[in-house]
């Protein structure tokens, strides 16, 4: 997901730029339509890792019948579970929601195109995938059109886990995030891992402008060891406006970074975190 209102804590986002009206919407094309001019890109960079660290979760021998399943924390409209699972691009989301044929379709007709797009790119190593996101809308197109599993819009910053989504969580191995990490706090990670039956790993893309190390202390409180290239970042997208972009500038170096060349640049840029369990082997 870009940044929405996921969590209901956008307001607490300082200067960063709102889009919550993109995730109300019955289906995508409002989402790629928004954020094709800002070059939103995180869910491109984190394709090839979340395929890599899935995998390898997967590999992971925890006495459970069955693969464990990847829970996408803020999913939006499943575009982390096409990726993950389909032979599509971020560019190809792009090109296909933006173009002139889909403008004036209905929902209906784009939601049966996208069912038989889909099916046809589906990945033979493909993993089941569950999404949580507050934006029912959202949740609801990629349940539509196979993308998620089983989808959730629990609200775990102020609430506790329903029955359904409790179940679901004994299956989840793998936790992924890309943009949520302004709006999610350790309340929704404590919730999810305190319902966690398998070993439960977390890969998360989070913007240089907000702080993961609450998150990674509760990770670690749960058996969960965290490692972070501090000198690798990943763009996420443009600024949307001079008074974004000084926001990010500021935030940026009151956490210690260097906006030099990103966020000076006008582009936010992430950091890539990754948790496993104590007894799992780390990448280097």
């Amino acid at each position: 997901m870009a940044e929405s209102h996921s969590g209901g804590t956008e307001g607490a986002a300082g200067g960063k730029s709102r889009f919550d009206d993109i995730y109300d919407r019955p289906d995508p094309r409002a989402y790629f339509g928004r954020l094709a001019p800002l070059e939103y890109e995180i869910p491109h960079h984190a394709q090839p890792v979340f395929r890599h660290v899935a995998a390898e979760r997967a590999a992971l021998d925890d006495s459970r019948p069955g693969r464990p399943a990847v829970l996408d924390v803020c999913c939006s409209y499943g575009i982390n579970a096409a990726l993950l699972n389909h032979d599509v691009t971020l560019a190809e989301m792009y090109e296909r929601y933006t173009s002139p044929a889909l403008r004036t379709m209905s929902t209906a007709e784009l939601a049966a195109r996208d069912k038989v797009f889909y099916a046809e790119r589906r990945r033979p190593d493909a993993m089941p995938v569950f999404g949580l996101d507050v934006a029912a809308p959202a949740v609801h197109y990629a349940l539509e059109v196979g993308l998620l599993d089983e989808g959730f819009t629990d609200d775990l910053e102020h609430g506790s886990p329903s029955r359904t989504l409790r179940r679901a969580l004994a299956e989840v191995g793998l936790i992924t995030l890309t943009g949520g990490g302004s709006y999610v706090t350790t309340r929704t990670f404590t919730a999810l891992l305190d319902g966690a039956r398998r070993p439960v790993w977390v890969s998360a893309f989070v913007l240089r402008t907000v702080s993961y190390h609450p998150i990674v202390r509760a990770l670690a409180a749960h058996g969960l060891r965290t490692t972070v290239d501090v000198s690798r970042t990943y763009p996420q997208r443009l600024c949307t406006d001079e008074r974004e972009r000084q926001y990010a500038v500021e935030a940026v170096r009151t956490l210690g970074g260097d906006p030099a060349g990103r966020e000076e640049n006008g582009r936010l840029h992430s950091l890539y975190y990754e948790s496993r369990s104590f007894g799992s082997a780390l990448r280097g």
